[in-house]
């Protein structure tokens, strides 16, 4: 991932320094459950683990050069990074990898490092949930309109659409804490996954000292389902960034500016135009939510391999590994930014649910209709009539509103007099329940 779209965190758990130290983790783990099972001296598996460690501990740039140039001649990752290993540890160099195949090394690197994206987009999420909160509660009953098809529907608050997105995330961690949960398996299996080099003691020491579970049946690779599940979860967290982001990006429009990103001092907004304000951050990360969603087909795509092993995923998940962690973790950093410094504008949220002339009351009187006699077909008949009219007339010169129609229509009128229809467009009735809803998401007593 490039790096204006990337953080250290992140970046720092896929490169080539930690990858090489997850794998001497794994082969001195294993050498030391070897040792303890008599399958190599135990003066070898010390002299790996302090050889080893030595050697990883400070690597330079020069040492990934010497890496590469053995890869080079060898065409092969693994192997070129046990010949430089070896180089520090000595004669009992011979010991490393006993019994091992490559895959037992990186793909019980890729669950470490899988595992440490997940606790950091985990930690994310907790973050962009405590900024949704504040902000949930800061307008909890504030009113604005709510909207069907982008058209005025009926009064909710502004603190209710934005619980809305605080439940959906509260989903998204469950789902990372799931997939973090798929992925944590060790496979130290050997060869084709039988064993037959290596005792299956091995794997479950390895396992237990790098916090993972032990793979079933590895059948010389961790299957790929796994992988699968963990990059759907990112894509649909992804998607649910995009869609708190269209609402700000909606909400921005000049024709409604009811809430806008936080504008700093000195920013442009336009190379042509100094008037323009953009929503520029939540544009960004509808961008980056369609990055991460496209690396989920690859991932889909990479369950189906040859038998028991092959290499057609690895070049994939080398690629979508890192990219879709760093552009989720990006995404969700710069989104938690963005609604904690959210501008709301209460008084234009106000402007807005007047501007119809008070249409979006038309179930409230359509109900009390019913309840006054009418047959819901004449009811919705009659209110229609008035909504229309006041649709028809907004804006002009002695225009009437809804309520006012609705008085003129001999039908209403016959079944309720003012004060009547008043009680029944009263806007106190839209949020009622508005705690008991905040009760159910945040787990509180209803207010």
């Amino acid at each position: 991932m490039v790096p204006r779209y990337s953080r250290p965190e992140m970046v720092a758990i896929w490169s080539p320094e930690t990858r090489f130290r997850i794998w001497f983790e794994i082969e001195a783990l294993a050498a030391e459950a070897m040792a303890e099972l008599g399958t190599i001296p135990a003066e070898a598996a010390e002299a790996i683990r302090r050889g080893g460690a030595a050697k990883v501990a400070d690597i330079t740039a020069a040492d990934l050069e010497r890496i590469d140039a053995i890869e080079r001649e060898t065409r092969h990752d693994v192997i070129a990074f046990l010949t430089w290993l070896g180089e520090g540890i000595g004669p009992e160099a011979r010991f490393v990898h006993q019994g091992m195949t490559s895959s037992d090394v990186l793909d019980t690197c890729l669950a470490v490092q899988m595992t440490r994206a997940a606790d950091l987009l985990i930690a994310d999420v907790d973050a962009l949930l405590e900024a949704l909160r504040a902000r949930a509660e800061e307008f909890r009953h504030t009113p604005t309109i709510g909207r069907s098809h982008g058209i005025h529907a009926e009064p909710t608050t502004f603190g209710l659409k934005l619980l809305g997105h605080l439940a959906e995330f509260q989903r998204h961690r469950a789902r990372l804490v799931a997939a973090r949960a798929e992925v944590a398996t060790c496979a130290i299996s050997g060869p084709v996954g039988t064993f037959a080099s290596v005792d299956p003691r091995v794997e479950a020491h390895v396992a237990a000292k790098l916090g993972l579970a032990v793979e079933p049946v590895s059948t010389q690779v961790i299957p790929r389902d796994r992988h699968a599940a963990f990059f759907c979860a990112l894509a649909v967290v992804a998607s649910g960034v995009e869609r708190l982001a269209t609402e700000v990006r909606h909400l921005q429009r000049s024709e409604v500016r009811e809430a806008e990103e936080f504008f700093h001092a000195g920013q442009k907004g336009s190379s042509a135009m100094p008037h323009k304000r953009n929503p520029v951050l939540s544009e960004n990360l509808t961008g980056l939510a369609r990055l991460v969603r496209g690396y989920a087909m690859p991932a889909l795509e990479n369950v189906t391999l040859w038998h028991e092993r092959d290499i057609s995923h690895s070049s994939v998940e080398r690629v979508i590994g890192p990219d879709a962690t760093i552009t989720l973790d990006f995404a969700l950093m710069r989104l938690t930014g963005m609604m904690a410094k959210l501008t709301v504008y209460p008084e234009r949220m106000a402007e807005n649910l007047a501007s119809l002339g008070g249409v979006v009351h038309s179930q409230k009187v359509l109900l009390a209709l019913t309840q006054a006699g009418l047959s819901r077909e004449a009811a919705y008949a009659a209110v229609q009539r008035a909504a229309m009219a006041t649709w028809r007339a907004l804006g002009q010169p002695g225009a009437k509103d809804f309520r006012s129609n609705l008085l003129a229509d001999p039908e209403v009128a016959g079944c309720m007099d003012a004060a009547a229809l008043e009680a029944a467009m009263d806007p106190r009735r839209d949020f009622v329940h508005v705690d008991t809803t905040f009760a159910r998401v945040l787990g509180e007593a209803a207010r």
